[in-house]
């Protein structure tokens, strides 16, 4: 529980967890012998989980998991951590979409009207809508970015899986009217202003 009473969401921490367990046991079956040699005592393997865990913590389950295939089909010896990391860097790459860190750059240069803006990929409108722009203006912290780079990876993996995001853009009669004095005059008179 927070300190207002809510449920904190723990499913994004537990899929990371089931996906550190799940690399590491697609390393175990396809290196078994290497994996043993490195990884051969409970300590050993749990030591090994906790670096890996803390150098892939800014990598999403799904690219983890992609990254280890990837890597289990192209070499035959066990992998480094840095072969793992080299790989999800890779993948991450290939759809075309913005780094979290670059999103998080130009969500926070972005511009009223932010429908306006010339974003790079409607994911990054839609992952500092999500954040709240106010929050993305006032304060540059570590924890901002981490809140902004866990919406914008599942917007990422939505937009991988198929989701379309698009921006709908302001029209003529959305924009403001210019100010009709007559009726602001009558309001004035109704409400003694």
């Amino acid at each position: 529980m927070t300190t207002l009473g809510q449920k904190k969401s723990t499913s994004t921490k537990e899929e990371f967890i089931n996906a550190i367990d799940a690399l590491f046991l697609k390393l175990e079956l396809a290196y078994h012998y290497q994996f043993y040699k490195v990884f051969g005592t409970d300590e050993k393997l749990k030591e090994g989980k906790k670096l890996w865990a803390i150098s892939l913590k800014n990598k999403t389950p799904e690219i983890m998991l992609k990254a280890v295939e990837s890597v289990i089909s192209s070499q035959s010896y066990l992998p480094t951590l840095t072969d793992i990391i080299k790989a999800c860097n890779e993948i991450d790459e290939i759809d075309g979409l913005p780094s979290a860190e670059e999103a998080y750059i130009e969500a926070r240069k972005s511009y009223q009207p932010r429908k306006e803006f010339n974003w790079s990929n409607p994911i990054v409108y839609y992952a500092g809508k999500k954040i709240g722009w106010s929050n993305l203006n006032e304060k540059e912290s570590k924890e901002n970015f981490n809140n902004f780079r866990r919406v914008f990876n599942s917007l990422k993996i939505e937009a991988l899986n198929g989701k379309k995001f698009k921006i709908n853009k302001i029209k003529d009669s959305e924009e403001l009217k210019p100010l009709n004095k007559k009726l602001l005059d009558k309001l004035r008179k109704k409400h003694r202003v």
